[in-house]
């Protein structure tokens, strides 16, 4: 049946090819025999005083066509014609042998030097002129018609090979309103299950009830709960929102429809409503089912913001209608509907109200434990050492996404590999969370001396202040060694909490602006090298005074916008008086960070400059050797004993 579906398209290509070259070859006939050869003038009346022209035409008073009499046409060779002119024979190719074309300058001249040669010779030529274009019927075909038949072909011909997607016949052009949805049912192998699915068990618990409904769905309804009609999971990239929905396909008995929300979009006036109508017709004709809709924010943007002279009108009326299909008349059906975006905050509230999305799955970045689960599901591939500490490796990611914990695992194989290992140990871990962190090492970029012991200092500045403040992040390692855009780095451990305190934020803030307190006290300047850490000082600052109400002056009193709408807007929520104080304030806070560095350091400044000859000598150090300078740390951390284990391992 293949084989035969397979011919007929051939077939038809090649009826349209052969139709082609047709009209191709009449086209390029009648062209070579109408466009006749040019001569000049003194030709001309050497030809005519042989008696070998039939008839001319002058047109427009301006070009002379001329014909030859039937007995001096070539025979054996119509291509080429001799003509004698004073003893001399010239050769003239031409490309037709019933008439020449030139051009003459005064009318009357020549007409009466063409009276002068018929009465000299005798002869009977005859003269017609046409001032007007003449044009009959077959004459009009051979000139247009044909290149209108060969321009209908050709897009007959392209509608065809474009309108399905095995290129042969069927015009799927005009059915561009159809859904682009890709249909997963029970005949499909699915392999992603909720086993494949780890650190997400609210967001799974959730999910798993949307199945269970559509497969018994009795168990619900007869205490009288009805099915609900779509979920909704947001999250960051990368948190796991598009696996949950490949391991609902893969779980559900049901047909799982699956797209994006780009692909309602067209240039086409109504193609995306249109879409979107035909994609719940079918899920109607398949219920019980689910509809995913991935990165749903392409056509669930709020109505009514930023639309410039109708833009976005196209876009809304996708809306409408998804809005409609979801809760309108005749929706009564146990179609499920699963979206997922990361950005919920632009999304239209029409969208998000009950009755349409009745549940809102958070799907956050995974926690301590949540990352250890991830981390067992990735590493069940690999061809681990004894010495992989799972705990360590959970902890030295946080902040990690589910895609970014298998990114981390499958970098450590491929340097495992580079490094002609049998086994990837843990060292190598460590090497791919730092080269997705900070990027790659660049051990062979060149630095001057005084440029290197500055960044030392500069380092060893961070890595004191973090070993002697309570609240600072445990110090993993520090290097000089340039990696990605940064000239040198300091690892810290967080710790993972759910609330913040001032004082807790202060130290963060006096620990990032040690490099430069230790640069300006060992050098008497500063650099530019302390970019990064003074964007985020700064940054931190701003959300103390201005979005968590954590300052003094300016009071309770948070300027912060979780709907989204100051984006639009090009004024400020507070007043110019309340713009200076925050300024103030801000400025305020970062200056007695920096003072409060500089002199925690200079009481330090022997252990400092220790620490920073130490690490020009190494290009690496541990926090063990920070705990040979300055002792035992003075706020023991629950962690140092883990660390100290992995970090001796790892530099021996």
């Amino acid at each position: 049946m293949i084989d035969k579906k397979i011919k007929n398209k051939n077939n038809f290509f090649w009826v349209y090819a052969v139709i082609f070259a047709i009209f191709l070859g009449i086209f390029f006939f009648k062209s070579s025999f109408s466009n006749p050869r040019k001569i000049d003038q003194d030709t001309f009346f050497d030809i005519l005083s042989k008696g070998e022209i039939q008839k001319i035409i002058v047109k427009h008073k301006e070009t002379v066509y001329v014909y030859l009499k039937k007995e001096f046409l070539p025979e054996k060779n119509p291509s080429q014609n001799i003509i004698r002119k004073n003893n001399n024979e010239k050769k003239f190719i031409t490309q037709q042998p019933l008439q020449y074309e030139f051009e003459i300058g005064d009318l009357q001249f020549f007409q009466k030097k063409f009276e002068e040669y018929k009465k000299k010779y005798k002869l009977n030529t005859i003269i017609d002129f046409k001032n007007q274009q003449e044009y009959t019927i077959t004459k009009f075909f051979f000139d247009y018609g044909i290149f209108f038949i060969l321009l209908i072909l050709f897009w007959i011909f392209l509608f065809r090979r474009i309108g399905s997607p095995t290129g042969g016949p069927g015009s799927q052009i005009f059915n561009i309103g159809k859904s682009r949805a890709r249909l997963f049912d029970e005949s499909d192998n699915v392999k992603i299950t909720f086993k494949d699915v780890a650190g997400l068990e609210e967001a799974k618990e959730e999910v798993q009830e949307i199945v269970e409904f559509l497969k018994s769905p009795k168990k619900y309804t007869k205490l009288g709960g009805k099915i609900p009609r779509g979920a909704l999971l947001i999250g960051q990239p990368g948190t796991g929102k598009t696996l949950l929905a490949k391991a609902v396909a893969g779980e559900a008995k049901v047909p799982f429809f699956s797209l994006s929300g780009s692909d309602f979009v067209e240039m086409f006036v109504g193609v995306g409503a249109s879409r979107v109508r035909d994609l719940f017709e079918k899920a109607k004709e398949k219920s019980p089912c689910i509809i995913f809709i991935d990165e749903i924010d392409a056509i669930g943007r709020a109505r009514g913001k930023s639309n410039i002279a109708g833009s976005n009108d196209e876009r809304e009326n996708t809306l409408n209608q998804l809005l409609t299909e979801m809760d309108g008349f005749g929706t009564h059906t146990n179609v499920i509907v699963l979206a997922a975006t990361n950005r919920s905050d632009i999304l239209d509230k029409a969208l998000l109200r009950p009755g349409r999305f009745d549940r809102t799955i958070l799907v956050d970045p995974p926690e301590l434990n949540e990352r250890k689960e991830i981390f067992r599901v990735h590493l069940k591939k690999l061809v681990l050492s004894d010495n992989v500490d799972i705990d360590f490796l959970s902890r030295q990611t946080p902040g990690f996404s589910g895609a970014d914990i298998a990114n981390v695992c499958n970098e450590s194989a491929l340097i495992a590999a580079r490094k002609d290992r049998h086994q990837i140990e843990n060292q190598d871990f460590l090497d791919a969370i730092d080269r997705i962190i900070g990027g790659l090492e660049k051990k062979n970029k060149i630095i001057k001396p005084n440029e290197k012991k500055r960044i030392a200092y500069h380092e060893a500045g961070h890595a004191t202040i973090s070993w002697l403040l309570e609240h600072a992040s445990p110090l993993v390692k520090v290097t000089i060694v340039p990696r990605g855009k940064s000239l040198g780095s300091a690892w810290y451990l967080p710790e993972e909490r759910q609330l913040t305190t001032p004082e807790q934020m202060k130290d963060e803030i006096c620990a990032l602006l040690a490099g430069r307190s230790a640069e300006e006290i060992i050098f008497s300047s500063i650099s530019t090298g302390a970019l990064n850490d003074l964007e985020k000082v700064t940054k931190q600052a701003q959300s103390m005074v201005a979005i968590f109400g954590l300052n003094e002056k300016i009071g309770n009193i948070s300027y912060y916008d979780s709907t989204g709408q100051n984006e639009f807007s090009f004024s400020k929520p507070y007043s110019e008086k309340t713009a200076q104080i925050i300024d103030e304030e801000i400025s305020k806070i970062i200056t007695e960070q920096y003072q409060r560095a500089k002199n925690i350091l200079k009481d330090n400044e022997k252990k400092l400059s220790i620490l920073a000859n130490k690490l020009l000598e190494k290009e690496v150090i541990f926090r063990e050797d920070l705990k040979k300078i300055f002792g035992e740390r003075p706020y023991p951390d629950d962690i140092g004993d883990m660390l100290n284990t992995v970090t001796n391992t790892s530099s021996s």
